[in-house]
This record gives structure tokens, C-alpha cells and sequence, in this order.
């Protein structure tokens, strides 16, 4: 485990420190002002979805409350907030006409960023897409990829010039994987060659995406974000050992060798046989656009196992509410990893946190393992720094507590409390320490 202790002077002067959030987890407001449905305002609307059968109909009232939430970012003493556009809310079909009233409420968001001297980062596509889009088919269908161009290009064209850096996609392992094949997500689809479809699909719109902003003049940063991590083999055994290789081609390689390398692994081809993505000619060149950054979302490592699901709990390490083994050490192996495999010319941590069990008592919430959490992550970045790799940002997950996707309110990954019954914030412990470690107090 990760027990050193580091302060912010013995990272670069030009480090990101932020925090970060996702439109759909926090604005609430789904139907106001012209904003059309994503797709996780249908699937929450299925019965069984939810743990809790919630919903993000209110969330944390950001769209709304959003001046009190910058206030929160600026005491918090960060530099950098990474945010998302709701795609449906400046465009409600997801093609045709653009909705003003959404882009009023970017503009004065970033407006009130602007004025704090808050670094404004833009992920274009945090999971909510126009359920109109999904209705023909979603990410599985290939002329998602034009509507998601032309989407990037109009944002681009309005805020690029005002932002630190544009994201794509985050996460496409979780959009296709657990949204296309394991139905646990949004879109809720149970479909192996269509979860593979919609990889690259969501890889290929992210280079058409590239090529169109950049076509703009822009020098603004522009890259994805993957939510990585290490894979361990359960035991020695062979079949364990094979079946580690395998996962890591499907969670890191499939995606980390066509944006860097401009090819899908062979192995991982062969193993999906006929559901193995169907490519045009010049998909992988244009998959393979130069990215600014790589923005790595680390949460705990995985293990692989031919047979039974592998226990966390029997590595003896603290496990979070989401039931993930704290491994800090892990992030400095993958940022090791990531830098020699494929030397990305930018390398973010763009979101890292836990879920526990937060409780309010007399006004103050104590939550010393998130405290711990993020510490020791930090920590973590450092080490890989001092092995010489270029991380350039640190971006705790989340500002707030707020809509877990199928989890619901349940789990609290913020480091602001919020009473979703009087959407009353609080810093928690976690956040004061963060605020006087910024400090460099």
C-alpha cells in the first residue's frame, strides 16, 4: 500500500489539479428549457434498472444551482474542472436544429469558470445520448458516428476557443460493454456483436470528431478518456494466465492499440470471431488521429479467472461501497505501463475516487477513508512522475455526491456531501484535506 506522503510543491508548476463531474449525475432539469431525452432518462424509466428506482429528473439541481456549485470549485482551490455537455440538451434529436437555451447554460458556466480563473475542461459525450439517436440503432449504427461530428464541430466552433482542452468520449469500454453487451447500462442491450459494433463506432467518431475541430484552427488540447486498469491472473495456473491476457486485449488493447497504433490486437480479433467489428476502408487511420491527451479514469485493478469470480475481499486490502479493492499502487503501474507501451503525448488522470458510507453527524461528515483514498492516489501519480512518466493532472472523482447510474443516490463518491432532500452541500473531510493539500498547507 501507498503510505508516503506528498505535497503539491513536488509536482510540476503547471500540474491540473481539479475535480470533476458528469452532465446527466448532476444537472437534473431533464425536460427544462428545450433539453430532449438521453438514453439513461429511458433506461431509468425501466422497471428493475435502478437500485433504487430513481432517477436523474433532479440530481443536484446544477442546472439551476450551478453558481453555488462554482463557488464550491473555487473554495476547493482547484485550477481545473473537468465537466460534461449534455448532448441532448444543446441538440434534442441529436441531428437538426440546435437548442440556444442549452448553450446559454454552458456559456454562462463557463462564463463563471472564466471569471475564478478555473481551467474549463469538456468532455463531449459523458454516456447521455439522444434517445432519438438510439431509436436507429445508437452507437451500433454507423451514421452515429456523422450526428457525433457534426455535435463535436458546433460545440468546438462556440466554446473551443474558451476551453482548456475537449474530451470526446469517456469511458467507450462502459458505453459498449456494459451498456451494448451486459444490459446493465444504458442503452440496456444484451448483444455481443453490437457491443463491438459500437467500440468502433464510438473510436471512429472520436478521430472523425478530431479532424472536423481541428479543421477549425483550434489549438485547444483535444484527446479521450479510458477508464483503464492493471490485470492480474487469479492464480498461475495457465488458463488463469491466459485468460488475464485476454481481458487486458479487451479492456486496454483493443482500444489503447487503434488509437495509438492504428490496428485492433489480433488476438482479441480472433477470440470475438464473427462479432469482431466490421470495418471500411481507412477506419483505422482515421481512429489513429495524433491526441493531445489521454485522460485515464483509475478506480482499483482486476483480476482474471478461468472459473469463479475473483474475491477482492482475500487480498486483504480495503474494499470500497462499490465493492473495488483500494489499490493505489496500481495507478502508478498503469501510468508506468501506458507511458512505454504507447507513449501518449499527454497522460491525465481525469477521474479517481471511492464510494463509502458517508454519514452526517452534527454538520460534519468525517469519511477518513476517502481522505486515505485520495492521498494515497496522489501519491500514487507522484511515483509514477518520479519514474519519469508526464502526468499532467489529477482530477478527483467527484466535486459531489450525485446520481451513481444504475446504483442510484446509494452510493456517494463526492467529496461535497449533498442532502438530496434539501440539495443542501457540505464539505466533507476529505474535502477540507484536499483544499488545504492544494494549499500547500
Amino acid at each position: 500500500m501507498t503510505t508516503k506522503t506528498v505535497s503539491r510543491d513536488q509536482f510540476p508548476k503547471d500540474f491540473k489539479w481539479g475535480v470533476a463531474t458528469s452532465s446527466f449525475q448532476i444537472e437534473g432539469a431533464h425536460d427544462s428549457d428545450g433539453k430532449g431525452p438521453s438514453i439513461w432518462d429511458t433506461f431509468c424509466a425501466t422497471e428493475g434498472k435502478i437500485a433504487d428506482a430513481s432517477n436523474g429528473h433532479v440530481a443536484c439541481e446544477h442546472y439551476t444551482r450551478w453558481p453555488e456549485d462554482v463557488d464550491l470549485i473555487a473554495r476547493l482551490g482547484v485550477n481545473a474542472y473537468r465537466f460534461s455537455m449534455s448532448w441532448p440538451r444543446v441538440q434534442p434529436d441529436g441531428q437538426g436544429a440546435w437548442n440556444e437555451a442549452g448553450f446559454a447554460f454552458y456559456d454562462q458556466l463557463i462564463t463563471a469558470l472564466e471569471e475564478r480563473g478555473i481551467e474549463r475542461h469538456l468532455t463531449l459525450n459523458h454516456w447521455d445520448l439522444p434517445q432519438s439517436l438510439q431509436d436507429q440503432g445508437g452507437w451500433a449504427n454507423r451514421d452515429v458516428c456523422g450526428h457525433f461530428t457534426r455535435y463535436a464541430t458546433e460545440v468546438a466552433r462556440r466554446f473551443g476557443h474558451r476551453v482548456h482542452s475537449i474530451c470526446t468520449h469517456n469511458e467507450p469500454w462502459v458505453i459498449a460493454i456494459l451498456g451494448y453487451e451486459q444490459g446493465i447500462f444504458a442503452p440496456g442491450i444484451q448483444s455481443r456483436s453490437q457491443a463491438m459494433q459500437a467500440v468502433h463506432h464510438l473510436l471512429l467518431s472520436h478521430g472523425m470528431a478530431l479532424q472536423a475541430m481541428r479543421g477549425l484552427g483550434l489549438a485547444t488540447p483535444m484527446g479521450i478518456v479510458l477508464n483503464l486498469s492493471p490485470i492480474y491472473p487469479a492464480s498461475d495456473d495457465p488458463k488463469d494466465v491466459a485468460k488475464a491476457k485476454l481481458d487486458d486485449g479487451l479492456i486496454l488493447r483493443l482500444y489503447m492499440d487503434a488509437l495509438y497504433k492504428g490496428v485492433y490486437p489480433q488476438d482479441v480479433i480472433d477470440h470475438l470471431g464473427s462479432d469482431a467489428p466490421q470495418l471500411q476502408a481507412g477506419d483505422l487511420a482515421t481512429m489513429a488521429q495524433s491526441n493531445d491527451f489521454l485522460g485515464v479514469n483509475y478506480y482499483t485493478r482486476n483480476f482474471s479467472s478461468s472459473g469463479n469470480p475473483w474475491d477482492v475481499t482475500s487480498t486483504g486490502n480495503a474494499v470500497t461501497d462499490m465493492g473495488w479493492e483500494v489499490y493505489p499502487q496500481g495507478l502508478t503501474e498503469l501510468l508506468c505501463r501506458l507511458h512505454t507501451d504507447y507513449h501518449p503525448q499527454g497522460l491525465w488522470v481525469t477521474e479517481n475516487g471511492a464510494a463509502f458510507k458517508d454519514q452526517m453527524v452534527n454538520g460534519e461528515v468525517n469519511d477518513p477513508q476517502r481522505l486515505a483514498y485520495i492521498r494515497d492516489h496522489i501519491a500514487a501519480t507522484h511515483d509514477a512522475i518520479q519514474q519519469g512518466v508526464p502526468v499532467g493532472a489529477y482530477f478527483a472523482w467527484s466535486l459531489m455526491d450525485n446520481f451513481e447510474w444504475a446504483s442510484g443516490y446509494a452510493k456517494r463518491f463526492g467529496l461535497v456531501h449533498v442532502d438530496f432532500e434539501t440539495q443542501k452541500r457540505t464539505f466533507k473531510n476529505s474535502a477540507l484535506w484536499y483544499q488545504k493539500f492544494l494549499a500547500g498547507k
